[in-house]
């Protein structure tokens, strides 16, 4: 990649990929964020049966794990699945079709038109989602909690505030920017090299899906070792 050549056009293409990464995972995210926080308040208040234990524990248990884990862990996940396989499929139709080609021997740098801003859109919006899931996460679990008389709303709200750290929020956030470049990069790469015809972009998509989560999954673990 090189700087890009004309920024009023690369800037327009990027607020293209911003949108469609952003705006079009967002419902799915929302779903997905509300469920995960209500199924942890109630597996969290089903395993901690002692009476010995506060209610407001449920809230702290609730928080660090939405935040720590669910959030940016699981939602980059199923965008590895949605955003992923849309790059991918899209690059590679645009090399099967030869409009690669064509950018090429028009002097368009595709590498850099194509690829960076895409990159870049989703170092800035999918991190914007992580944040979004674990405010999400952390009301679906408030709201199951009231619903289903587990715990009051006001002891929900008063776990939440206890024991709790600000550098959990940066982690999550080091995880979705780690795990933005990931999905974005690989699922670029797959696409734009893909050889073949309709067969070869499935085939390219699903493993660039694969290799994503397998990717994720190991800077979890990579990241949870070194920062935490």
């Amino acid at each position: 990649m090189s700087r890009p050549e004309n920024a009023k056009m690369y800037w327009k293409e990027f607020i293209h990929q911003c949108s469609e990464i952003g705006i079009g995972s967002l419902p799915i995210v929302a779903i997905i964020s509300v469920f995960m926080g209500a199924v942890s308040t109630v597996q969290t208040a089903y395993q901690l049966v002692s009476p010995l234990i506060p209610l407001s524990v449920i809230a702290q248990v609730v928080r660090d794990t939405v935040i720590l884990e669910f959030a940016p862990t699981l939602v980059c996940i199923v965008l590895a699945g949605v955003v992923g396989s849309k790059i991918a499929s899209e690059l590679g139709n645009m090399r099967v079709s030869e409009q690669i080609d064509a950018l090429e021997i028009m002097g368009i740098n595709t590498k850099t038109y194509l690829v960076l801003p895409k990159i870049v859109a989703a170092l800035v919006v999918i991190p914007m989602l992580v944040v979004i899931a674990g405010v999400l996460g952390i009301w679906g679990g408030r709201l199951a909690g009231s619903l289903t008389n587990i715990i009051p709303t006001s002891i929900f709200d008063q776990g939440l505030l206890e024991a709790f750290a600000p550098y959990n929020v940066i982690f999550a956030l080091y995880k979705g920017y780690s795990f933005a470049f990931i999905i974005s990069s690989i699922s670029a790469y797959f696409g734009y090299y893909v050889k073949g015809g309709a067969l070869e972009i499935g085939r390219a998509s699903t493993k660039a899906v694969v290799i994503s989560c397998i990717m994720i999954l190991f800077a979890d673990y990579i990241l949870a070792a070194l920062l935490l």
